[in-house]
């Protein structure tokens, strides 16, 4: 009795792992191949499908072992070699798949994919050893059939030094300076870089040229084309037409032909998965992208229409608000191939997701509560953990001004005053009147020693509010304290140079020039202090005692 009679329900999990392999569901169509090889551990096909469905999710070694597994059960079948080749290039094993695509070719030479597979897998190989000369085959045998650098070879550091140029082609730019590297570019290349161009000599030969770089394949020209590729063709721009025309229906029954004639080409699947976007059939729209990707994946389809699969399926979860599977998919597509549109697109639903997670975390109840805490962990004198409960209100309710304002009251006393004032000048933007917040910042100021700046915004205080006993006395503290500064040179500069306004103004030439034309002609100063600019900058200076005025 076959091994299929025996377990009968081997294809019906096979077709399980099908259907959820085009639908991108990797890890299930894993499960159901997993569990049909359980039944028929002698069936090509099935580890043939395990091994796509390893590649399509990243496990590439898997991918490899089902692939070598499918070969060894089917030595005659040419998408075992395809398998296996493709995962061998994932794992950038380069020279390997190659081998692989020639073995396959040998049992049957005919296969298509395997003959564009090596084709472009002999482009990458000679486009990556044209990148790096050092890593041509034959390299000792040319470099020992050439007197230049036949004498070279004799000295160990000479072959530890093209063996390090081999291995790490990125150190070449630093080695250039070293004449023997140069030397051995001239051979490797066909040229001599040591010497003028002399009409009277032999010219070198030149260089090989170098193989083009992998484009996206041309259209053939349509008499070129089998028959079936014609008529598809021929499908696909009848349902162009009837797409334009919003003829969906139409354009639809013309796409499903092409695909038809020609199911090795994605587009025609892409092109029905468009449609069903614009009826607002998105998960239609996701399914057929899916399916086109696997086709792509299988023929070795054109990067960029993989990355544009991966985008409508983004725009597909944008269209329906689900902001965080859009951004997963356009970084699927931003990985294919990176286009403004597509990065635009992913960087505003970043900005949407972020906004609606930061709306979706407010509750002012919760605020309250963990305003609450702050409060008595503040009176306890822990200031960390106040700070930390503030913070979290500040999250639940960004709009309520006094949060800013007690958090404020940490900072400074944890001496972070910079923070302190940050929360200050937020906590005023969002209630000008709320006179607590000008207080704190005032007395953040007051504490960097910055005595004018404190006595101006103490006086904001009592505007609003006359009779504030805190701005009143904050207001005296600063006026005497400035008139009796008499601090240690050394700490002076120390705090002035934490004010990022000062760094900002003493990283300025213009204004260092000044401060040393001052220091030798102090007659200089009345000049300077005419341009508003300069004198503010200088007033500042001032106010944190770096300079002083006699």
């Amino acid at each position: 009795m076959s091994r299929r009679r025996k377990h009968p329900q081997v294809n019906e999990l096979k077709e399980k792992g099908n259907k959820a392999l085009s639908s991108g569901n990797t890890a299930e169509a894993i499960k159901h191949y997993s569990e049909a090889i359980k039944l028929d551990s002698s069936n090509h096909v099935l580890f043939s499908n395990r091994s796509a469905a390893y590649a399509k999710k990243g496990e590439y070694q898997k991918a490899l072992e089902d692939a070598c597994k499918t070969v060894e059960l089917k030595p005659e079948w040419g998408k075992g070699y395809s398998r296996k080749a493709a995962a061998l290039e994932f794992l950038n094993r380069f020279e390997e798949a190659k081998k692989t695509y020639e073995e396959g070719l040998k049992h049957e030479p005919g296969n298509a994919q395997l003959k564009e597979g090596l084709q472009n897998m002999e482009a990458r190989l000679a486009e990556r050893n044209l990148m790096n000369p050092f890593n041509m085959p034959n390299l000792y045998q040319k470099l020992e059939s050439d007197p230049r650098t036949r004498g070279l070879l004799s000295d160990p550091s000479y072959r530890e030094l093209i063996e390090q140029l081999r291995n790490k082609p990125s150190e070449l730019g630093a080695k250039l300076k070293d004449p023997r590297v140069m030397t051995t570019l001239g051979v490797l290349l066909g040229v001599d870089l040591a010497s003028a161009d002399d009409d009277d000599e032999a010219m070198s030969p030149p260089p090989p040229p170098p193989p083009p770089k992998k484009e996206p394949k041309p259209e053939p020209m349509e008499e070129d084309l089998p028959e079936n590729k014609k008529q598809a063709l021929k499908e696909k721009e009848l349902g162009n037409e009837a797409y334009k025309k919003k003829d969906f229906e139409t354009a639809l029954e013309h796409y499903n032909k092409a695909k038809e004639l020609d199911p090795t080409n994605m587009t025609y699947i892409t092109n029905q998965a468009a449609v069903y976007f614009e009826k607002g059939d998105y998960d239609k729209c996701r399914e057929l992208c899916e399916q086109a990707i696997e086709v792509g994946r299988e023929n070795r389809e054109d990067y960029r229409q993989i990355a544009k699969a991966y985008a409508r399926i983004g725009n597909s979860y944008f269209k329906e608000e689900k902001f965080k599977e859009a951004i997963q998919f356009y970084n699927k597509s931003l990985a294919e191939h990176r286009t403004p549109d597509v990065l635009k697109k992913c960087q505003q639903a970043e900005k949407i997701l972020k906004e609606q997670e930061k709306l979706a975390y407010i509750d002012p109840q919760l605020a309250l509560e963990e305003k609450n805490k702050g409060n008595e962990f503040f009176q306890k004198g822990d200031y960390p953990q106040a700070m930390k409960h503030y913070t979290e209100a500040i999250k639940r309710n960004p709009n309520d001004a006094k949060l800013y304002s007690n958090r404020a009251a940490c900072y400074t006393k944890l001496l972070e005053f910079q923070l302190a004032l940050k929360d200050c000048e937020e906590c005023i933007r969002l209630e000008p009147t709320f006179i607590k917040g000008y207080t704190r910042k005032a007395a953040a100021l007051e504490a960097m020693k910055d005595y004018t700046k404190a006595m101006d915004v103490y006086q904001k205080a009592l505007e609003f509010d006359s009779n504030c006993k805190e701005a009143s006395e904050g207001y005296q503290r600063c006026l005497m304290s400035q008139y009796n500064r008499n601090d240690n040179p050394e700490d002076v500069k120390r705090r002035a140079m934490a004010d990022p306004e000062v760094q900002q103004i003493m990283s300025d030439p213009a204004m260092r020039l000044i401060l040393e034309q001052m220091q030798k002609d102090p007659q200089a100063l009345s000049e300077h202090l005419k341009n508003p600019v300069i004198a503010q900058k200088i007033q500042k200076l001032m106010d944190v005692g770096l300079i002083a005025i006699r």
